[in-house]
């Protein structure tokens, strides 16, 4: 994809204009903010820009040196290199360029929830929480959990937790969907292979200037907890349970033993699926064309296979399997997963702005 030079022209511009603001020291409070906003976006942008615009510089020098007969051998050596690493300078261009998710930035409230499968379908939910801890340790991320009901036999029934640090919803909002294990249960004496499944939602978590919600809309209901708390969480009235009246959205939260913390955590988890909600409202259109792309990120599509037996991970939307089943589910592996997600998605959004 061939970038005008007038474009990048702009880019320089725009990126020199910014850098003298910042450095102006005339810039306050919501203005600074603004501005350093603007310039962490366009740096990495103004970077792949400058260096197209020298590499093409230097291609239109080194043409004119092929007329002089003793610069033009080396000159026709350095032009053929520099030809053949051009294409790959406008491409990491051309994706520095594509529109952003505005909420790419954002921590995430990660939820998984245990499928078809009974025990070993909430053994797996535990096994892919576990993964995304190592992951998220690896990225350098926090992960603390909201809510969770545990299994009898281990794992989880369900698991909400809130996942923080630089670029987590734009590496992990393509987790989102079924995934699906393969396996031969512990419990399985004939050794016959069970599928079972689980959802993950990811959620990009908004702040209360987002996402501000009006009490009159919410019907809060408070109960006796029940269920693996602790020996004490049963004899207070403390679980929370909040209704958005408009929507329809239920949060139910019982993990402490405080009321308050209970209602702070429901409101959490109330306002992300409520931001998710508006977003999904808002870009109808572009859902359309992610769902084209690596996948709606819909609860109910199947998107990646762990096949114990064969020792193999399958991502179906890319057609990406991966023999190292141990390494993925240890964090280490999901990046190539992730990585390749990424990399196909922008390669359609690309293409999609070529056409």
């Amino acid at each position: 994809m061939t970038i005008p030079a007038e474009r990048l022209h702009q880019i320089a511009n725009r990126f020199a204009e910014l850098e003298a603001r910042m450095a102006s020291g005339q810039l306050e409070g919501e203005a600074f903010v603004q501005a350093s906003r603007d310039y962490a976006e366009l740096e990495p942008v103004a970077k792949a820009a400058a260096d197209v615009t020298a590499m093409r510089e230097e291609i239109a020098g080194l043409t004119e040196m092929l007329g002089d007969p003793e610069m033009k051998a080396m000159a026709e050596e350095e032009l053929a290199q520099l030809k053949a690493a051009l294409p790959e300078a406008e491409r990491a261009l051309a994706i520095s360029m594509l529109p952003r998710d505005a909420a790419d930035a954002r921590p995430a409230m990660l939820e998984i929830r245990a499928g078809t499968g009974g025990d070993e379908a909430a053994l797996f939910a535990g096994d892919l929480y576990r993964m995304y801890e190592r992951y998220a340790a690896e990225q350098g991320w926090r992960v603390e959990p909201v809510s969770m009901a545990a299994a009898d036999v281990g794992g989880f029934k369900e698991i909400v937790a809130n996942v923080t640090g630089t670029g987590v919803f734009a590496k992990l909002k393509f987790e989102a969907g079924v995934h699906r294990v393969q396996r031969v249960p512990v419990t399985e004496s004939g050794g016959r292979i069970h599928t079972s499944a689980a959802t993950v939602a990811v959620m990009p978590e908004p702040t209360e200037v987002d996402v501000s919600v009006d009490e009159n809309d919410l019907r809060i209901d408070i109960y006796r907890s029940s269920g693996a708390g602790g020996q004490h969480v049963n004899t207070t009235d403390s679980a929370v349970r909040i209704t958005h009246v408009p929507t329809g959205i239920v949060v139910a939260m019982q993990d402490e033993r405080s009321q308050h913390k209970n209602r702070d955590k429901a409101m959490k988890v109330l306002r992300a699926r409520l931001y998710e909600k508006r977003r999904e409202e808002a870009h109808g259109a572009e859902a359309d064309m992610r769902r084209a792309m690596v996948g709606s990120g819909d609860r109910s599509e199947r998107i990646r296979t762990y096949n114990f037996p064969q020792g193999r991970v399958t991502d179906h939307r890319i057609g990406l399997t991966l023999h190292k089943l141990d390494e993925v589910l240890a964090g280490s592996g999901l990046g190539e997963v992730v990585d390749a997600l990424i990399a196909e998605d922008e390669a359609k959004r690309l293409a999609a702005m070529d056409g």
